[in-house]
């Protein structure tokens, strides 16, 4: 029987249901394969291990056959795809506990696998959204904030800006369909930003006739 670790919230991605007025505009998760790629540097952790592979063959290669030079450095290569495995199924984890949600008010990110967070950041919150393309059409939106606003970098990695520490930049990591988000993004912002806000006045007693 499936089992739903997130069948408490009213709607998919959000710890409350949104107010009246409130509707989402685009809902989704990172790619876990570019995930794995771009935040975990996967190929950077299979190319050590192969270097490692490598330079240990080479080294024992005039000293024994070529098949005990190759048995000798082997582990490292079995060592090497254990590892990839495990960055992967961070990867995957990752990417399945997390849904970002664009709303006509807001940007969502529901976001951490063991602890999980949830992220609300208002339009008037946000200085920039500045758009990073990468493969086969995905990309990483990341978002500056405005005045005093701070996030903890390690309670938002691996959804933020790489090295940006000083500032922590929350990001929309690795999504499919960059391009088009970004623009949903874009015109939304637009558009609350732009649309004055209406309060309701409150008419002063009228004063006692002289």
């Amino acid at each position: 029987m499936s089992h739903d670790d997130f069948a408490f919230e009213p709607v998919k991605g959000l710890p409350e249901a949104p107010p009246k007025g409130e509707h989402i505009l685009w809902q989704g998760r990172p790619d876990w394969w570019r995930l794995s790629v771009e935040a975990l540097s996967l190929p950077w952790v299979a190319g050590y291990f192969g270097v490692l592979a490598a330079w240990r063959f080479g080294t024992l290669m005039d000293q024994m056959t070529l098949i005990g030079a190759f048995a000798a450095a082997s582990p490292l290569l079995i060592m090497g795809a254990v590892v990839c495995g495990m960055l992967m199924i961070v990867g995957f984890v990752q990417a399945r506990a997390t849904v970002y949600t664009i709303t006509n008010r807001r940007v969502a990110m529901r976001i951490g696998a063991a602890l999980t967070v949830t992220l609300n950041l208002p339009y008037s919150q946000l200085a920039r959204a500045d758009l990073k393309p990468g493969k086969r059409g995905t990309g990483t939106i990341a978002l500056d904030l405005l005045g005093e606003t701070r996030l903890g970098y390690l309670v938002c990695w691996p959804h933020v800006r790489p090295w940006v520490m000083r500032r922590t930049q929350p990001a929309l990591r690795c999504i499919p369909d960059a391009a088009r988000v970004a623009q949903i993004l874009a015109e939304a912002a637009e558009t609350r930003v732009a649309t004055p806000r209406i309060t309701r006045m409150t008419t002063p007693r009228a004063m006692a006739a002289e």
